[in-house]
């Protein structure tokens, strides 16, 4: 069967993933620029390739000071580590939608094995004709392992910035 190439489709996807801030409310935020190298077996996505990397310079959170430090070494140390990679080891169909995803997950000069739940939503034509394929991607990481490490005590306990990270990422490819 014929290999088939996907392109993530911008104006159709987030890269997105929240935090918690002062232990009660979520930071949202999203990167802006990213690249992805997708490959299925005709359009079959059990056991796809897939190679993703976002620019940690493109990082936004609706707030320049707060990019600004994430940016720095205190968080991404984008300077030194320009690029989150993600480069999937298997794509595993449980059922019709639901599928793992596992996979090595660089940051910060850091790799670490990851697994999360993604739902592929099917296949469709759009009204010119293209091939679009809809996949949401979402679960949690501690940013500790990976050396994200920063942050600060509350006065009332607990921490400005959870450890936990949520990621949402929803993506419609486009068939090459």
């Amino acid at each position: 069967m014929a290999t088939t190439k996907w392109a993530i489709d911008p104006t159709h996807s987030e890269i997105g993933f929240k935090v918690k801030h002062m232990m009660f409310t979520n930071v949202s935020g999203k990167f802006e620029k990213y690249d992805a190298t997708i490959a299925t077996e005709g359009d079959n996505f059990e056991n796809a390739s897939i190679d993703f990397s976002a620019n940690i310079d493109s990082i936004n959170t609706n707030n320049a000071d707060r990019d600004n430090h994430l940016k720095s070494a205190d968080f991404f140390d984008a300077e030194n580590h320009p690029k989150l990679i993600f480069k999937a080891t298997s794509f595993t169909k449980k059922n019709d939608e639901n599928y793992d995803l596992t996979g090595d997950l660089s940051l910060r000069g850091v790799t670490k094995s990851v697994k999360f739940p993604a739902e592929f939503s099917g296949l469709m034509k759009d009204p010119w004709g293209n091939t679009k394929a809809g996949l949401n991607i979402y679960g949690k990481i501690n940013r500790k392992d990976w050396g994200l490490n920063w942050n600060s005590a509350l006065e009332t306990g607990g921490v400005l910035v959870s450890e936990e990270v949520r990621l949402n990422i929803e993506l419609q490819l486009v068939k090459q």
